[in-house]
């Protein structure tokens, strides 16, 4: 089960001026299965987004880069139980297909509709299924919807994901509301998942992609559950600019950074929550690694440590063989890194330092740590003073289940 995460209430997230979704069954795994979100921005809204990295990247990343490029999104499509990768220029051709039957619904371009697709690789988008369920997706827009949407995004998730804030900027209030799916085959970069975030707040059209970069590097750039970077991974942010603030259009002022902070918080929720609900999950693990050189060398020496089977394994049985972090912390790849001045803590206690066990340390402290449903492990380097946080789950059988029986 999800390490202390439990769905939103739907109350808790806020609609978004210039936002509506509507939700519709296509069937595409499942019979009845509600799979499909359909999402209608208002003219003038500012989009950007971040995408996988994998060079395998599904056809609906594709067509997302090149749409983003022309601008004026007034849509996007998102269907679960299909990930339209591995399919060539058959799955690029049925991306837009769909792109171009959800413009005929709004009567905008196929170029301003933004495509989405989440589920198994390596078959065909069911296009016959999807395109006919258009219109009662339509049917159901509604600014309230954002609950309804995160469940019909889920894929292996158990719980949906979303988050709102809302703050104050030139006087008016600014909402943050945000989805997001994810529980396996996440890794940055940038993480696994597909993530949908909005504001009604005004932002400069220049500054939008600086904003969902930043946003992203402290959250779905900090998450992993088992180092697999999906084919499909997506990080939209949209702004409606239905708030009624001044535009937001020097990065360096305080606007900037009350709303950045807004939506840093929104999208590291929904990223924890990955890594809470991460499949077969049974300990939720921050890994906080500080007095380094720089921030590189400290996610770098995190991620080993997080992505390890060894120490997620570890975590799971509640055995302090905490060997294993030291192992991942030697093989992270920093290769003049001094491991006689690093220091390591399970939750509060010392268990490494000096090149070995702390000889304060027992096993019955470090028992007494693994035990608990969440825990942290923190590395002091001492070569300087930057510092990154990942967080990550355990590993347990039922990852093995799930993803061993993840087709039928």
């Amino acid at each position: 089960m999800p390490v202390n995460l439990a769905a939103p209430d739907p109350a808790s997230l806020l609609p978004v001026a210039g936002v509506r979704l509507g939700i519709a069954s296509a069937g595409i795994k499942k019979p009845g299965r509600r799979d499909l979100t359909l999402i209608e921005l208002t003219a003038g809204a500012q989009v950007a987004g971040v995408f996988t990295q994998n060079r395998f990247c599904a056809a609906p990343v594709t067509v997302c880069k090149l749409h983003l490029a022309q601008g004026d999104i007034r849509a996007l499509l998102i269907n679960t139980g299909n990930a339209n990768a591995g399919t060539g220029a058959e799955g690029l051709a049925r991306a837009r297909r769909t792109c171009k039957a959800v413009a005929a619904l709004f009567g905008v371009k196929a170029e301003n509709v933004l495509p989405f697709s989440t589920g198994v690789i390596l078959e065909p988008l069911p296009v016959d299924r999807i395109l006919p369920a258009l219109p009662a997706a339509q049917a159901d827009l509604a600014p309230g919807h954002w609950s309804e949407a995160a469940h019909a995004i889920m894929t292996t998730d158990i719980v949906a994901k979303g988050a709102s804030r809302q703050v104050e900027i030139g006087g008016r209030t600014v909402t943050v509301t945000g989805i997001a799916k994810g529980s396996g085959m996440i890794h940055p970069n940038m993480a696994t998942m597909l993530g949908f975030v909005a504001t009604d707040a005004a932002i400069a059209p220049a500054l939008m992609q600086r904003l969902v970069q930043d946003v992203a590097d402290v959250s779905f750039n900090c998450v992993t559950v088992d180092g697999d970077t999906s084919t499909n991974d997506s990080f939209i942010l949209i702004a409606t600019g239905q708030a009624g603030n001044a535009a937001i259009a020097d990065a360096g002022g305080a606007d900037y950074a009350v709303l950045k902070t807004a939506l840093s918080e929104v999208a590291i929720e929904l990223a924890q929550a990955m890594a809470r609900d991460g499949e077969g999950a049974t300990k939720f693990m921050t890994i906080a690694v500080e007095g380094g050189r720089d921030r590189a060398e400290c996610k770098q020496i995190a991620y080993a440590i997080a992505r390890s089977p060894l120490v997620k394994t570890a975590f799971f049985a509640s055995d302090p063989n905490l060997g294993r972090i030291l192992a991942a912390i030697g093989y992270a790849g920093v290769s003049d890194l001094d491991v006689d001045a690093l220091k390591v803590w399970l939750g509060d206690v010392l268990v490494a330092e000096h090149g070995g066990r702390a000889a304060s340390y027992t096993e019955a402290q470090g028992a007494a740590v693994m035990k608990e449903a969440e825990i942290t492990v923190r590395v002091a380097l001492n070569r300087g003073a930057a510092s990154a946080t990942v967080w990550t789950c355990d590993f347990s059988y039922d990852y093995v289940k799930i993803n061993a029986e993840y087709r039928t």
